[in-house]
């Protein structure tokens, strides 16, 4: 079988670690989850934006570059929980629209990007997650626990959803990848039968 390289993408909390779990144990797919727990800055971004946003996009940048050179590697085929792209056409566009990047920070977190993603291999294909509730995605970010992400806001979550609304369209023009869009607002991929109705759809896609 052809080896492939599949990202998930979607707004914080959307279901992305759960959806990726299940594409690699059910495809037997490599696993790349997010850098979140090993980040150094993730606590000090949350407790001031302003200061540290510029700060962790630079670093998300270099952990997720590290993962796909790390996949090129890989002979089987890998699953990547977020793709690169979500950091400048959503993250950095919308942490400088609301003032915690100014233009120099923005121009040369971009600069960054271009020059590193440059020669990586790009994932074969997309599954977006589509989540535009805000409440579902803040009663799971409060399921999963993690102290950094207590003080996530649903205006926060709405902002970055609004940049998310034109991801697939994003992905597919720009940077010309293939994306499978699952609205999870109405499906649980939690539930066994959310699970097999996901998966199946996936399974669709990748073939």
């Amino acid at each position: 079988m052809k080896k492939l390289f599949v990202a998930l993408a979607g707004n914080i909390g959307v279901g992305k670690t759960t959806a990726a779990k299940l594409i690699s144990r059910r495809f037997g797919f490599e696993l790349f989850d997010e850098p979140v727990i090993d980040n150094r800055f993730l606590r000090d971004y949350y407790a001031d934006m302003q200061r540290w946003s510029f700060t962790l996009q630079l670093e998300f940048l270099m952990k997720r570059c590290q993962h796909h050179e790390l996949i090129h590697t890989v002979p089987k085929s890998c699953i990547q929980d977020r793709t690169l792209l979500e950091d400048p056409e959503i993250f950095a566009k919308y942490l400088h629209g609301l003032g915690h990047m100014d233009d120099r920070e923005l121009d040369l977190y971009l600069e960054y990007f271009q020059r590193l993603n440059r020669d990586l291999h790009q994932p074969d294909q997309v599954v977006y997650l589509q989540c535009h509730d805000t409440e579902i995605l803040l009663r799971r970010i409060r399921e999963r626990g993690r102290k950094e992400e207590a003080g996530i806001t649903g205006e926060f979550l709405a902002g970055l959803g609004a940049y998310y609304r034109t991801f697939p369209q994003v992905a597919a023009g720009k940077h010309k990848l293939e994306v499978l869009t699952v609205d999870v607002s109405t499906l649980d991929i939690r539930t066994p039968e959310g699970k097999e109705q996901f998966l199946e759809r996936v399974a669709g896609f990748l073939r």
